[in-house]
């Protein structure tokens, strides 16, 4: 039997392939084309549009870090927003902090939702049903858009890239509404791409959010299929700059959430470290800010 492969298309000159020892799903949903294959090497993979979104094996690396950095950069965050994020493994790593009292995740695509609970369910474990969760499948965009002032502490958005059903979500008038939702001491972080070949994404968003918060900057993860190096995440904050914490105010909100001992890639030390950024990715961080 021939051996089956599926390349990735993010790029039109480079790229990624991955083994499929089983396809799971592929189905076309009202947004995009969604497929679930099993590998020897990373495990179940997500892939959306033909790009790699998560693997069983390496999730835990994006996951931790979209979610605890901004959460433990806030000095007591207690009620999230997720935009996206359909396969669950965001909303896992939020509610893993004893600390937060609501989690209201929006996704756009039930068909995510659908697949990732039947064929990836170690990804989100118990997360849908926690009381704490409100799970909408909607739009991110009109739900921000009608969502009371201060409402929420933090904003994580784990959208595609901004192509296609994910463009709408890299606005002034989505960033405008987030930093109204947001309470005083309020942070929104998303994915900004991979900047050694995605660099116009990180300057572009940094640059549109310094229009409404008074503190705009970065932080990296490495992902190992998430090809190029260094993940960016951009993040923007209402209160104190989220890059001034120190190692030990971290571990101790850390350990008041209780999610010291928990995690595979986060840890206090990575969390501060990851604001320092090499100069090839800081020059692409706008000077400009409120």
């Amino acid at each position: 039997m021939a051996e089956t492969w599926l390349n990735e298309t993010l790029y039109p000159d480079w790229g990624q392939r991955f083994l499929v020892t089983r396809e799971l799903a592929r189905v076309k949903s009202d947004f995009q084309d969604v497929v679930v294959f099993e590998s020897s090497s990373h495990g179940r993979v997500l892939v959306l549009d033909g790009v790699i979104q998560i693997t069983e094996r390496d999730e835990f690396v994006y996951q931790e870090m979209l979610t605890h950095v901004p959460l433990l950069a806030h000095p007591c965050a207690k009620r999230v927003l997720i935009i996206g994020a359909g396969d669950g493994g965001v909303l896992r790593r939020v509610l893993q902090h004893d600390t937060v009292e609501k989690a209201v995740m929006v996704e756009i695509d039930g068909a995510v939702i659908d697949l990732s609970k039947q064929y990836l369910p170690d990804i989100a474990g118990d997360a849908w049903n926690d009381p704490r969760a409100e799970v909408i499948v909607g739009d991110g965009i009109d739900y921000v858009a009608k969502a009371a002032d201060g409402s929420f502490d933090v904003i994580i958005v784990d959208s595609t890239d901004p192509i296609g059903v994910g463009e709408v979500l890299f606005t002034d008038e989505f960033y405008s509404n987030c930093a109204r939702i947001l309470s005083a001491e309020g942070l929104i972080v998303n994915q900004c791409g991979v900047p050694f070949m995605q660099a116009d994404e990180l300057y572009e968003t940094s640059l549109r959010r310094a229009k409404f918060f008074p503190h705009v900057g970065a932080y990296v993860a490495a992902v190992p299929t998430y090809v190029g190096g260094f993940m960016t995440l951009g993040v923007a904050s209402k209160g104190q700059a989220p890059n001034t914490q120190t190692v030990e105010q971290i571990r101790t909100r850390a350990e008041a959430a209780k999610i010291m001992g928990t995690t595979r890639y986060w840890t206090p030390e990575i969390h501060v470290g990851s604001f320092n950024l090499p100069p090839y990715i800081a020059e692409h961080l706008p000077k400009t800010g409120k």
